[in-house]
């Protein structure tokens, strides 16, 4: 993934890697957004790990499947 820091500058270089490395993880696509949205249908494990760094981040994260 390749942030575009003019669109997302509240992302720094290591928060898109832990984000990457959460994506990988899970085998989603994991986008950050400043504000609520509906989460993927996730395991409890799983939402668990993204509630999580969201609450490290200050971000809503959003998950969804890859194609």
């Amino acid at each position: 993934m390749n942030i575009e820091h003019t669109y997302a500058n509240y992302v720094d270089d290591k928060s898109a890697a832990e984000i990457q490395a959460l994506e990988k993880e899970t085998g989603t696509r994991i986008m950050a957004y400043a504000t609520p949205s509906v989460a993927a249908e996730l395991s409890s494990e799983q939402l668990k790990k993204i509630e999580k760094l969201e609450r490290k981040l200050c971000v809503r994260l959003v998950s969804y499947k890859t194609h």
